[in-house]
């Protein structure tokens, strides 16, 4: 690349919505005109842009591989009008008819996670994936084949005299990819992605794609993706490194964006915007998945059974930033045991955003249930039996509204009680989507202080904290018993937490947690509820993951288990 020679090249930052081929075309047919527009020859658009991330068993159907095959000629065509325009998509490619060749005892793959160089209103070259990733939630190799492994050659083409070369997501965490690229000519490489957030990885890429850029001497344009697709979300954040680990350009986090850049001389540069503070990333990381869970599938709004808790207060808060007030509605369902500042702080803050709030106390349900079962259970003690039945009862309310109107609900449990079973099976485990799952509690009260500090508005046009701080500062309980507090049944949420991150995210040992200084008693009570409850898990609602390791689908652990190390 010629120290005079300059270009300017965009990414496509964007929201695919997986199966939305026409959708996902029509989005990068827009902003690559608006790039062109600012004079750029050369767009960008994340991994699988086509189709969006994951397709998952998509992949597996031959109609799906024909209407992507099509989507990318579409998309071409589409842009040919546009002289000396290059656009990379992403999209999975099939060669040969058949795909996959299958027998009883093999099958072959032929089917490769691809990048395809639109040009002239034609496909001019195509790069195959070459690592394909098979951990935390990645599963490629159930899918794909390796480019390296079928012999796909390194794709590099010129624009405007600088030579581009092409990796995809995990091809650019390792240097061999990158490599093939320089070798096959290119002077900047582009790295098409699809990379779920998790907290911290942030950083975490830009220092890897830093790594590779001075690896390599080339610098490194990353497009990533952004939006919700069922439990996972992604932060966008795309950027520009180059040859000296120095960030060139960064696109917002959570937003679709056009990133321009420009490149000369060795070097890549653009606007760079800021990294958040991470109670900020989390906080929009949920507010994301939100959002697009229920958007694109459809629903209309969003029921929350509201407690006077924290938890519930979290999700209520989160849910009217993603949806809007008038697309949420709350439900508090007072019985026996819950405490009359329950009913004033649920009260107070549907207020202060504005949601429907209603009413429907339990006790005449509970005391039906009692005396149905009463000669069922005479003679035995009350115990969490009648506690569960008091949040069956909730879980079926919230249900039957949902039903009737079609709003889905908002389960409210976090990770702390997802670990330890501290939750109700077709109790407040029943809903559509949970919202906090991979919120560990002591998150839970990070992100409430930190919401309380943001200047929102309310609904009466004034601007303060939403969540009334009583309901951050006082016991947190479930309310099911007289004088009943968490604590009663579990250790302090600091230790509580703290254990299961060792154990359940970081696999550490029983040994290296106690070894760490915590009492055997607590990691022994911790891991061991975790283990038992699995069977709870499994048929909890998918939820949003923001840490590397969230119960779903990064955690596939046996329910049936007699190992307890």
């Amino acid at each position: 690349m010629s120290s005079q020679t300059t270009v300017k090249a965009a990414v496509a930052q964007f929201n695919a919505t997986v199966g939305d081929l026409v959708g996902n075309t029509r989005k990068i047919v827009d902003m690559a005109r608006a790039a062109y527009a600012q004079g750029a020859r050369l767009v960008v658009t994340p991994e699988l842009s086509i189709c969006g991330y994951p397709p998952e068993d998509l992949l597996l159907r031959p109609a799906f591989m024909q209407a992507c095959a099509q989507a990318v000629s579409d998309c071409a065509a589409a842009l040919g009008d546009l002289p000396g325009l290059h656009v990379v998509v992403g999209h999975p490619h099939q060669r040969g008819e058949q795909g996959d060749v299958r027998t009883k005892s093999i099958a072959v793959q032929r089917r490769f996670n691809a990048a395809s160089v639109l040009e002239g209103g034609r496909v001019v070259a195509t790069y195959a994936k070459r690592e394909l990733p098979n951990y935390q939630v990645f599963d490629e190799r159930r899918y794909f084949a390796s480019g390296r492994d079928a012999g796909c050659e390194a794709v590099a083409f010129d624009v405007g005299g600088v030579r581009f070369g092409l990796n995809i997501c995990e091809d650019a965490w390792f240097v061999e990819p990158a490599l093939a690229a320089r070798r096959a000519g290119a002077d900047v490489l582009l790295v098409l992605n699809a990379s779920p957030y998790h907290l911290g990885k942030v950083h975490e890429r830009e220092q890897r794609m830093a790594d590779r850029a001075r690896e390599s001497g080339m610098p490194v344009l990353y497009a990533h993706q952004v939006g919700g697709q069922d439990e996972v979300v992604f932060d966008g954040a795309s950027f520009a490194v180059n040859c000296d680990g120095s960030i060139g350009a960064r696109a917002p986090m959570f937003e679709e964006h056009l990133l321009v850049v420009e490149v000369g001389g060795g070097r890549l540069s653009g606007p760079v915007a800021a990294v958040p503070e991470l109670e900020s990333q989390a906080w929009a990381a949920l507010v994301t998945g939100v959002r697009d869970y229920i958007g694109k599938n459809g629903f209309p709004g969003a029921i929350i059974g509201l407690s006077g808790g924290i938890d519930s207060a979290l999700v209520l808060a989160v849910a009217v930033d993603a949806l809007g007030a008038d697309r949420v509605r709350t439900v508090m369902m007072p019985s026996r045991y819950t405490a009359d500042i329950s009913w004033v702080d649920a009260r107070d803050m549907a207020t202060r955003l504005g949601v429907r709030y209603d009413e429907i106390p339990i006790g005449p349900m509970f005391d039906a249930f009692r005396s149905s079962l009463a000669g069922e259970f005479e003679g035995l003690p009350e115990d969490t039996t009648e506690e569960n039945i008091q949040a069956r009862i909730r879980g079926t309310l919230l249900m039957a509204l949902s039903n009737k109107y079609g709003s889905i609900v908002l389960t409210t449990g976090n990770k702390s009680e997802m670990a330890t079973g501290y939750c109700t099976l077709y109790g407040d485990m029943a809903g559509g989507f949970a919202v906090i799952k991979d919120v560990a509690k002591t998150l839970v009260y990070r992100l409430a202080e930190w919401k309380n500090r943001q200047p929102a508005p309310r609904a009466d046009g004034s601007k303060g904290p939403v969540i009334p701080e009583r309901i951050i500062t006082r016991p947190p309980s479930a309310e099911l018993r007289l004088d009943q507090t968490d604590q009663d049944s579990l250790p302090p949420y600091e230790v509580l937490d703290a254990i299961m991150q060792r154990y359940m995210e970081e696999d550490q040992s029983i040994e290296d947690i106690v070894g760490a200084g915590y009492e055997s008693a607590d990691v022994e009570r911790v891991t061991r509820l975790l283990k038992i409850n699995e069977y709870k898990r499994r048929q909890a609602p998918v939820g949003i993951r923001i840490t590397h390791r969230a119960f779903g689908r990064d955690w596939r652990y046996p329910i049936t288990s007699k190992f307890r190390a």
